[in-house]
């Protein structure tokens, strides 16, 4: 970490909360009631909650600011996880006795359709002290800080990263504090990072537009079974998100046809065509064939409308060329390079934080 770098934008901080006294105390204020409202979720309160209370729960998340439809996304999350191993799950991440490391690993295992950012929120709103919020800008100001060894993608992100970024946090909080501001606790750094360390060239640096897709491509091929999983299963929740920024039924891991259950599927009603489903299907490692005959399955359902292959170049064109002397896709096997599907994804999450910001849609709805 550059400590002197640091410490050039603690002053220039120290300054703005001397010319801002009253928005100071406010931010300190709104700090301090976050926490203890997240506190006040106990574990015995968690084991108690129903499905409205995960709302009042999970909504007021800033994470959660890049969806329009809140309410669609939580009966989601406890529709695909169920509500008894939702509750389960969030008790134990938050209130468990176990190393942090070794509960956000289970969590992730076993909970689909929560990340790192709203996590990490939750765990920092409870644990000031303890926890770090971690999320695109907090990598950003971690880069420039010239802090090392950061995850670039979903799948690097794993307990033992979070329990270092945590470390990361505390060193921040405790250098403001030398540097006499007072009572810094992580919540306090998230703040000071966001209006210090967002610096215009380190954000075009660490955009997915701008990371060679020869990077992408090496990460998946170096990497271990484990963490192609973690890759595929990243890639596969992007294409879900990505459906349902459209304006799609999107779920991952749906059966479509007999014997083919497929990574992604966008779905939507269209007037009197009734339903038309496009699917999707990663390949980060294994068998071609099975790919190849997982999609042939799954146009024997009528209502799918296309088949994607989602993969980097080289399996593009290895699996075109299994397939040239097949008929039964007749064109209509697509493919898209998953560097493309991150670059989509970054920038539909941005057009959505940006637009939902601005609060035209009430709340909730």
């Amino acid at each position: 970490m550059n400590t002197q770098l640091l410490k050039q934008h603690i002053a220039t901080y120290k300054k703005w909360l001397r010319s801002n006294k009253k928005q100071a105390m406010q931010e300190q204020e709104e700090r301090a009631q976050l926490s203890l409202e997240y506190q006040a979720y106990t574990k015995e309160r968690m084991f108690d909650m129903d499905e409205d209370d995960i709302y009042e729960y999970i909504a007021p998340l800033w994470a959660m600011l890049l969806w329009g439809n809140k309410q669609y996304v939580i009966n989601k999350l406890i529709t695909d996880n169920g509500l008894d191993m939702l509750k389960k799950q969030l008790a134990n991440l938050i209130w468990g006795t176990d190393k942090i490391e070794n509960r956000w690993n289970e969590f992730r295992k076993k909970i689909k359709g929560m990340g790192a950012a709203m996590m990490s929120e939750l765990l920092c709103k409870t644990h000031p002290n303890d926890c770090l919020l971690w999320n695109r800008r907090a990598l950003m100001g971690f880069d420039y800080l010239g802090i090392s060894s950061l995850p670039r993608y979903d799948y690097q992100f794993n307990g033992e990263m979070y329990a270092y970024l945590c470390e990361q946090g505390k060193i921040i909080a405790k250098t403001m504090q030398e540097e006499q501001i007072t009572s810094t606790n992580l919540l306090d750094v998230d703040y000071f990072i966001w209006k210090e360390l967002q610096v215009q060239p380190i954000l075009n640096k660490l955009t997915i537009s701008n990371t060679p897709k020869e990077k992408i491509i090496e990460a998946i091929e170096h990497d271990s079974k484990k963490e192609a999983e973690f890759i595929h299963n990243d890639i596969r929740n992007k294409l879900a998100d990505i459906g349902q920024w459209l304006g799609f039924n999107a779920e991952v891991e749906k059966k479509v046809a007999t014997g083919a259950v497929v990574d992604a599927v966008w779905e939507v009603t269209i007037g009197n065509m009734g339903r038309v489903i496009y699917v999707f299907e990663v390949q980060t490692s294994g068998s071609i064939d099975s790919l190849i005959l997982n999609l042939m399955k799954a146009k024997n359902n009528k209502a799918v409308q296309g088949v994607v292959a989602v993969t980097d170049q080289k399996q593009i064109e290895k699996i075109k060329k299994e397939i040239s002397d097949l008929n039964q896709f007749n064109g209509d096997l697509k493919f898209w390079d998953y560097s493309e599907v991150l670059k989509v994804h970054e920038y539909l999450q941005y057009v959505n934080e940006s637009i939902n910001n601005l609060g035209l849609v009430p709340f909730g709805l």
